[in-house]
């Protein structure tokens, strides 16, 4: 039986992601994905013309989940802090239950790819940073943050906390969850 159209990128997206669960692993070859899979290189190259493309296509499988879920909170919940706290709340799951998503973005999976993929993780983490930007600027629309508040220095806060929890649990092996502690935390950060 053949596999519906996408269903093999989209495995393939998917074992890449696994193999880069292991903690501190090598980098990962398109021989040893094939492997993995099962599959020959070519088999891979059908769905995708690079390494660099496959890549590409977990960033995006990133973006599309955690903006949407952005948005849900922003929609949701019309509270700037609260929405913040949510963002930040989100994204540190996110990490927790997408190890090798995780990798990607740190930028550690990526170290030894194409430097446009890093590039594209700095967007994505200007986007984190902006929304959290909006937030805070709604927090101060409603009194909760002082008019004179220095949003861009609290957004880069909030999303440097975010990368350095990300990082840790990266570098930990995975053993110091990203959400330890996170609501004392927060209360710190956005009090």
């Amino acid at each position: 039986m053949a596999s519906k159209p996408g269903e093999r990128r989209n495995r393939i997206l998917q074992t890449l992601a696994e193999m880069l669960e292991q903690p501190r692993a090598a980098r990962i070859t398109t021989a040893a994905l094939a492997a993995r899979m099962q599959v020959s290189e070519a088999a891979l190259y059908r769905h995708f013309a690079s390494k660099a493309q496959m890549f590409e296509g977990l960033i995006e499988f990133i973006e599309t989940s955690v903006f949407t879920l952005v948005n849900q909170i922003t929609v949701s919940e019309p509270r700037g802090l609260a929405q913040a706290r949510g963002i930040a709340s989100m994204l540190l799951a996110f990490a927790e239950r997408n190890r090798g998503m995780t990798r990607v973005l740190t930028g550690d999976a990526l170290v030894t790819e194409d430097d446009r993929l890093q590039e594209r993780i700095n967007q994505f983490n200007d986007r984190v940073e902006a929304s959290f930007r909006q937030s805070l600027r709604t927090a101060v629309t409603e009194g909760a943050l002082p008019a004179d508040a220095d949003l861009n220095a609290h957004a880069s806060l909030l999303t440097h906390f975010v990368l350095g929890r990300w990082l840790r649990y990266a570098q930990s092996g995975w053993r110091i969850a990203p959400t330890a502690h996170l609501d004392t935390q927060l209360r710190l950060l956005l009090a």
